[in-house]
């Protein structure tokens, strides 16, 4: 009896499998100097097709295009389309967020946005103890 390789069908299959949203938005998440930094591959979209939301202590990063129909596309009679229309998103639990101060930057398609950590009080609060 042989056995087959876990792998055999990966190639064969990768192909025909379309990939999950999230795969289309693949990042790095680092801490540096005390903020965080994402940077993310974010091809084929433009700066104004994509959005970062931050939220209490989430930051979503949506990228959206829409399928229009160009007058050049009506006289095209495409064999094999692999570019996808669609809306994309990701979205991120930082606990210190500081919304205020996010910064972002879009160049070549990648994403790169710097999260500053809210600075850390020392409020103590003493309980008396009865």
């Amino acid at each position: 009896m042989s056995l087959i390789p876990r792998n055999y069908f990966g190639d064969i299959f990768d192909d025909f499998m379309p990939s999950t949203k999230e795969d289309n938005m693949k990042c790095d998440i680092y801490e540096k100097d005390g903020d965080y930094h994402i940077e993310m591959d974010v091809p084929g979209f433009g700066k104004d097709e994509i959005k970062i939301e931050a939220k209490k202590d989430y930051l979503t990063i949506t990228a959206e295009k829409s399928s229009e129909v160009n007058d050049e596309d009506k006289d095209k009679n495409y064999i094999h389309r692999e570019r996808s229309y669609g809306k994309y998103q990701r979205s991120f639990y930082l606990h210190d967020l500081d919304s205020d101060k996010v910064k972002a930057e879009f160049n070549n398609g990648v994403l790169n946005i710097t999260v500053p950590k809210k600075e850390e009080t020392e409020d103590k609060k003493y309980i008396e103890i009865k």
